[in-house]
């Protein structure tokens, strides 16, 4: 019997996600720098190259529905939707902030990116 070969993992950006990384550059940027912005940008790709590779590596967020994670990177917080073959990085967050009530707050929106964003993934 052949064994089928894996389907290999996606990782999917939502625009949120996008938004929320150009923010964090550019604050990067001001704060200290292009050089160091550049390496913190870089620390994030690098981490998102490896999670592909190993979706393992995500923690699951207390009280929230599973197909959320997380992964830290630094002083952020990286939260992802995980379905079977895809990972869409929802957004990101400074570790300063109170993530459980955030993503509390921000839930019925992040459900409903999650939702939309698969039915577009139906259709391709």
């Amino acid at each position: 019997m052949k064994k089928r070969p894996r389907q290999k993992t996606r990782l999917l950006l939502t625009d949120r996600s996008l938004r929320d990384l150009a923010e964090l550059e550019r604050y990067s940027q001001q704060q200290w720098g292009r050089k160091k912005a550049s390496l913190y940008i870089s620390q994030i790709e690098i981490s998102l190259s490896l999670i592909v590779t190993q979706p393992d590596l995500l923690q699951s967020l207390d009280a929230f529905p599973p197909f959320l994670r997380s992964y830290r990177v630094n002083k952020h917080v990286l939260i992802f939707d995980v379905q079977a073959r895809d990972l869409t990085l929802l957004t990101l967050f400074h570790t300063s902030m109170d993530l459980p009530s955030r993503l509390a707050e921000m839930q019925p929106q992040l459900v409903l990116e999650v939702e939309l964003l698969h039915r577009r993934l139906e259709k391709n």
